[in-house]
């Protein structure tokens, strides 16, 4: 007797005159079909897009830096003229530079009586300040008027990803125009390093950072000090990585039989029951009417 090899069919066909078709199947069938096509379309959506996983780790992420951080100022204060602002930089490195004019331009507002101060410049991964003030000014003004408004800072590179929302710039918008022309302000600065890396492995590494405010009036001994716009740091030693990733081949096509099997497997189960049900309650009705 020959071999047959159709005997490892586990698929065994049901000849079509011995199968019975149902209105119900039908709308089973078609709810079926367009279930299975939405479950489809939106995994094959999610296996397009990247995803973007996040980690926390204690560590420094860029250390072929030098332990520097480069730090971008925009401000304006639009009732102290360019001659008498300046960017003085402090830290626990013993670092004390007044009037910092490095990669930085004033730019003259209403009608000179103002000033826009945007500077590029770099701090000491330390505890520290920078702050915008008079103190590099040749004579010092009586009544210097601090009031600012703050157009940008930022720390590190620029990631420009839509995905990723962070406090890259906390203080972008900051509006202190109506605040006490004399008074000083104190923004508390706390940096968080973050890196993301790209499907391709590069990195970028920024900081975020949260931010607290005071405003103040500060007096000593010799009478009123000369107010100032302080702008005190301290990094985290913990670092934010976003890291972006496409889910793998085999994930999705495992998803996409389970997609598959699973919504015919229910939707037959689904179908046999009221089959069923049906059948049974016509068997009813013939008894009643016999």
């Amino acid at each position: 007797m020959p071999f047959d090899f159709r005997r490892f069919d586990i698929y065994r066909k049901v000849p079509k005159d011995l199968t019975q078709p149902t209105y119900t199947g039908a709308i089973i069938s078609i709810c079926c079909c367009f279930f299975i096509a939405f479950l489809f379309l939106s995994e094959l959506t999610g296996f397009i897009a990247n995803e973007i996983v996040n980690e926390l780790y204690v560590d420094d992420p860029d250390k072929e830096s030098g332990g520097k951080i480069d730090v971008s100022l925009n401000i304006s204060l639009p009732n102290l003229n360019c001659e008498l602002v300046g960017l003085d930089i402090q830290d626990e490195m013993g670092r004390h530079e007044v009037g910092h004019i490095d990669n930085s331009m004033k730019i003259p507002l209403n009608n000179g009586n103002g000033c826009r101060f945007e500077g590029s410049f770099t701090i000491n991964k330390v505890p520290g300040n920078f702050h915008v003030s008079t103190h590099s000014a040749t004579a010092q003004p009586q009544n210097p008027d601090m009031s600012h408004f703050i157009h940008k800072l930022s720390f590190g590179d620029t990631l420009q990803v839509s995905n990723v929302h962070g406090a890259f710039n906390a203080l972008g918008g900051a509006d202190k125009l109506a605040s006490n022309a004399l008074a000083s302000h104190d923004y508390i600065l706390k940096i968080v390093p973050t890196v993301y890396e790209d499907l391709s492995g590069k990195q970028t590494f920024s900081y975020q950072y949260t931010v607290a405010n005071k405003e103040y009036i500060a007096y000593s001994h010799t009478g009123r000090i000369i107010p100032a716009i302080w702008f005190r740091y301290d990094l985290s030693p913990i670092t934010v990585k976003y890291t972006e990733r496409r889910q793998p081949m085999y994930r999705f096509i495992t998803t996409v039989c389970a997609i598959i099997g699973g919504t015919f497997t229910v939707a037959g189960i689904l179908d046999s029951c009221i089959f069923t049900a049906s059948e049974a309650w016509k068997k009813i009705q013939l008894g009643k009417m016999q």
